[in-house]
């Protein structure tokens, strides 16, 4: 028996479950079904992630991401506040590292007020009684008071139970396989499904579905891992909300930091570095030759080119999967932290960054990309989390235009 939807999305994250509640709201009469491969929800980025919710101070102006990212998190803040949601203001402090991040520090107040996110610069004494073992190295720093943590997997829970409520189909344990794109035809957890439109919201696998659909060729996905370490609570160091680096901005990374979380429990991390899987978290733990090898060939492609200086932070990035180069650079936040105040975390993230080969870059922005009755999200890392529930509204928009 073939089973008919007028919408199917791949993918239950925060995006997947996101765009099901924009159509919901945008098609109230429509059959919505999701599918996911996983028998629970949350279990890669969607509840992985630090929990922050960003400002958008670090994105270019212009780009997606700064257009919708402060909107977005302050919808996300009332979302978690409507629903009783755990959610604390902590605040954020962005530090330089080194005397010549003062100019950085500058042009990223300057990016932010352009996009809506308001930082204060301050100095020492400010910096003091904000977060009293934190360091700037050219004496200012900037912060924002209002900068909030959540639980990322309640958020995506109760998103779930709400759209369930609505008459949206939530498929677990249901990988989307036998894609006809003509014809509109799928199969998912052994069911057959015609659909009217597809949203591929598939994150780690985003770009092996788009090629099924001839959809962004040029693109991979490029994984990255992120290591934790948190703060023990023996250790005498105290953090009262969030510590930032100074990030480069030629990458989509932000550096090691520390970030309370809404249990309390302090965090250092996550690292950035090269993943040999999609969904490798540890070790040699799901694994493919396939992939593997494909991954190897974009990074030395990457290494190669040294585009936007990859081979430099490569060399300072790798080290940091063993705790002393870990330390180092969180003490580079916070002087008086050392080793044994540190513990290895169970929480471990993968970062699905987009790699354009044709670039040989990686993918600064969201990138959504039509397809024949379809719509692809094939670049939605951080801050997507943040930018949910408007970032939905977006492929809504584009979904309207394709059909």
């Amino acid at each position: 028996m073939t089973r008919t939807a007028d919408f199917a999305i791949v993918g239950a994250g925060i995006i997947g479950l996101s765009v099901a509640r924009a159509l919901r709201r945008e098609y109230p009469d429509a059959s919505i079904v999701v599918f996911d491969k996983e028998s629970r929800l949350a279990a890669h980025a969607s509840g992985r992630n630090s929990g922050v919710i960003h400002s958008g101070i670090y994105y270019a102006e212009g780009s997606l991401k700064a257009r919708i990212c402060a909107e977005g998190g302050r919808r996300l803040a009332e979302y978690c506040d409507e629903r009783g949601l755990p959610i604390r203001r902590v605040g954020k402090l962005i530090v330089p590292l080194a005397a010549g991040d003062g100019v950085r520090l500058e042009m990223l107040q300057a990016r932010g007020e352009a996009n809506g996110a308001h930082f204060e610069l301050i100095g020492d004494k400010e910096i003091r009684q904000v977060e009293p073992d934190a360091r700037s190295a050219d004496g200012r720093a900037l912060y924002n008071a209002q900068t909030a943590v959540l639980d990322p997997a309640a958020v995506v829970e109760s998103m779930a139970g709400e759209l369930r409520r609505d008459g949206v189909e939530i498929h677990m344990a249901a990988p989307v396989s036998e894609f006809d794109s003509a014809n509109r035809k799928l199969s998912a957890g052994g069911a057959r499904w015609t659909y009217g439109h597809l949203v591929n919201a598939a994150g780690a696998y985003a770009d092996r579905i788009a090629h099924e659909f001839g959809v962004g060729k040029r693109y991979r996905i490029l994984p990255f891992r992120g290591l934790y370490y948190h703060l023990r609570e023996t250790s005498g160091i105290r953090v009262n909300g969030l510590i930032y680096p100074v990030p480069d901005l030629r990458f989509p990374f932000l550096g090691v930091h520390a970030t309370r979380a809404v249990t309390g429990t302090v965090y250092f991390g996550p690292t950035a570095v090269p993943a040999l899987g999609r969904e490798n978290y540890r070790g040699l733990e799901r694994l493919s030759a396939g992939d593997i090898g494909a991954i190897a060939v974009r990074l030395l492609q990457q290494y190669v080119r040294n585009t936007n200086g990859f081979r430099p932070y490569l060399h300072a990035e790798a080290p940091r999967l063993l705790k002393p180069a870990f330390v180092k650079a969180a003490r580079a936040m916070i002087p008086r932290l050392t080793s044994k105040d540190l513990a290895r975390s169970e929480k471990v993230g993968i970062r699905a960054q987009l790699f354009d080969r044709k670039k040989g870059a990686l993918e600064m922005d969201f990138v959504v990309e039509p397809g024949p009755h379809s719509t692809h999200v094939l670049n939605a890392v951080s801050p997507a989390f943040t930018c949910a529930l408007s970032f939905a509204e977006l492929v809504v928009e584009r979904v309207k235009s394709e059909n």
